[in-house]
């Protein structure tokens, strides 16, 4: 643990179910940060939580956070038709930002937000908590030292049951709702990252609930360096299949990831390969938002380098903008 270094101040935009375990537990567990503010367009609500919570600053408005300064960080955990306005606004107002999965409502926005914090100097990170937990990063190393040889396939699953509850905002397309978008970015990120490379979607389907809304959806890809990958997300998973794994085949062997999202609440990474090791389950630990908020720190601190966020978070929406397009829905926040 580092003896000395600045505090970094944590402000939060939206007193959102994912923000205790998203920032505030990690911030209250890692020497050198803190929350300091909360803001919700309902002040009382703002309240209630910073008390909650033990955070000294509460808003009823996201405008009064950002323009503060003494904040540092800004996590955006507002649904995600909001994150350009205000991760924008905040960047402009000097602040680096934290913006919960997905990073907008579709490529354009996310473009605008990258541009924002290239024109400010400041980080704009997008919030693929699993990739910075060395599990994954276990993952990647042996794929890169050919422990499976050349990647012929990619296979990325994430099934949850999120049920269409009063207020849910995954149930609604205005504020960026659907399953790929929740869910399926995820997988995205999974399989652009494992394949280093852009992919050509090839075909998708989706079934809806209401109208433009992805309860699932499956699509198919494919890579200029070689690989094809397909895509699987559910938030109501008809066979009541709960999967989160990720399937890598080479010309070599096997890699699988059962649950890499959140491989602190258990999980195994698996090789078949001519060196097979033993798998490795991991369970318990610190988790991946810790690691999350670790890896931030140390970016904003100059000690390394961004691995989620500017171009690659742009190249997650455009991936995801053209899997709507080609299972005949539109991307969020667009008129086509």
């Amino acid at each position: 643990m580092r003896d000395c270094h600045p505090m970094i101040r944590i402000g939060i935009l939206g007193a959102a179910r994912i923000a205790p375990r998203g920032i505030v537990t990690p911030a209250n567990e890692t020497l050198g940060a803190e929350v300091t503010a909360i803001a919700s367009r309902d002040l009382e609500r703002a309240r209630d939580f910073a008390a909650q919570h033990s955070i000294p600053m509460a808003f009823g408005s996201y405008a009064e956070l950002v323009v503060r300064d003494d904040i540092d960080l800004v996590y955006c955990a507002l649904p995600p038709s909001a994150h350009l306005e205000w991760c924008v606004a905040a960047l402009e107002s000097g602040k680096h930002v934290l913006v919960e999965k997905p990073f907008a409502n579709n490529a354009q926005d996310a473009a605008e937000i990258v541009a924002a914090a290239r024109a400010t100097g400041r980080y704009a990170f997008e919030g693929f908590h699993y990739r910075f937990h060395p599990l994954f990063e276990r993952a990647l190393a042996a794929i890169r030292g050919g422990a499976i040889g050349r990647i012929n396939r990619i296979e990325a699953t994430f099934n949850a049951d999120l049920p269409d509850s009063p207020g849910e905002l995954r149930y609604v397309e205005a504020l960026g709702g659907g399953a790929l978008m929740d869910l399926g970015c995820y997988c995205m990120h999974w399989i652009r990252t494992i394949a280093g490379d852009e992919p050509t979607i090839t075909s998708a389907n989706a079934r809806c609930g209401s109208p433009g809304v992805d309860l699932d959806i499956e699509a198919q890809m494919a890579f200029t360096s070689g690989p094809t990958a397909t895509l699987k997300c559910s938030m109501q998973p008809q066979d009541g299949s709960l999967y989160r794994r990720l399937r890598v085949h080479g010309d070599q062997g096997i890699l699988e990831i059962e649950n890499p999202v959140s491989p602190h609440s258990g999980a195994t990474l698996s090789i078949e390969g001519p060196n097979s090791p033993m798998p490795q389950i991991v369970s318990g630990g610190d988790t991946t938002f810790h690691y999350q908020l670790r890896h931030v720190m140390e970016v904003l601190e100059g000690r390394a380098q961004p691995l989620t966020g500017g171009d690659d978070a742009i190249g997650n929406m455009r991936a995801i903008d053209a899997i709507y397009r080609a299972a005949g829905l539109r991307p969020r926040g667009l008129a086509d």
